[in-house]
């Protein structure tokens, strides 16, 4: 998830909201928001008609930042879990919005080791428990680095970069590594993602169990939701949206079958409706407004009565790491 630069006493201003609310339109009954961040989402949907959300958010900061606006949104209650249990919330709901990645307050926030910008722990955990970025950089052998960071980073230097983590470490603040990253694999050109895009990504990913949330999420939400409620995704990068467009593409409509003794009854033939056949991005004026906003993508579908079913993790292409598979 990434929300809009925002003042002490402004709202966060997430990503995509105004076509997301225009897609799950018109908005009503119980929501689950289930990246809930600084809450804008789920303001969003009270605004728009939404009778109940309930935020889900496994960042005690989230939290902690929650206890000053909360008292203000009694339709909003915040749950501490990770999303891919966003089911265990509630026995049933209109809608899912899932915003995914790391937020601004969490990059923002040089304490907090998510970032190659600002110099910090080097830790990256979204809830603040188990293993660090930095007890794997310390921990791990070159060959299980570098598989790390060519799986879930995509970085095509992952090998030249594990040799150097291994020759250099330890490692116990972002700034280091990152400067490490740009002297093996060259320094950053103008207007190029940073040489350390890649790996502290794939590190992110690693700490937290970003895919496997992600996938186990996608089928919570598909038990969870009311026959007509609505699931919409925001990603930031390649490998989350093709997960998702490849669940949608399994459990989504395939073509329709008209009944011809009752010519206008449209049988379902799959848990989803999809709604966006070409995934949704941000409009110039959000550009404008955040430039974060740049690589996001927005997928929405909506249930059917058609009873909820499992989907393995590579039929979604969810990467893997070899002792996972």
């Amino acid at each position: 998830m990434s929300d809009a630069e925002h003042t002490s006493d402004a709202p966060h201003i997430p990503v995509l909201l105004a076509p997301l609310l225009r897609e799950v339109a018109p908005v009503s009954g119980v929501w689950i928001d289930g990246t809930f961040g600084a809450g804008g989402y789920a303001r969003g949907l009270v605004k728009a008609g939404a009778e109940r959300v309930i935020g889900i958010d496994r960042d005690p900061m989230a939290h902690d930042m929650a206890e000053g606006w909360l008292g203000d949104w009694p339709a909003i209650s915040l749950v501490r879990e990770n999303f891919s249990n966003l089911d265990k919330a509630v026995e049933a709901a209109d809608g899912v919005v899932l915003d995914l990645g790391v937020s601004s307050m969490q990059l923002d926030r040089a304490e907090r080791g998510f970032s190659f910008m600002r110099d910090g722990p080097l830790d990256m955990r979204m809830g603040q428990s188990g293993k660090t970025a930095a007890d794997l950089v310390n921990e791990l052998s070159v060959e299980a680095l570098a598989e790390v960071l060519y799986v879930y980073g995509e970085e095509r230097q992952s090998r030249r970069i594990a040799r150097a983590m291994v020759q250099d470490r330890p490692f116990e603040r972002t700034l280091p590594l990152a400067e490490m990253i740009e002297r093996v694999i060259g320094r950053t050109k103008p207007g190029q993602a940073h040489a350390a895009t890649r790996s502290f990504q794939a590190l992110r990913i690693a700490v937290n169990g970003e895919y496997e949330a992600l996938w186990q999420g996608l089928m919570a939400a598909e038990r969870v939701l009311k026959p007509g409620g609505m699931l919409a995704v925001v990603t930031f990068h390649s490998v989350e949206d093709r997960m998702v467009k490849r669940f949608f593409q399994l459990h989504g409509d395939k073509k329709r079958h008209v009944n011809r003794y009752a010519t206008e009854k449209v049988e379902a033939e799959a848990p989803f409706e999809i709604l966006t056949r070409k995934a949704l991005g941000p409009d110039p004026d959000e550009l404008e407004r955040n430039p974060r906003a740049r690589s996001a993508k927005l997928r929405v579908a909506r249930r059917t009565e058609l009873p909820a079913d499992a989907v393995a993790a590579d039929e979604i292409a969810m990467p893997m790491l070899r002792g996972s598979k």
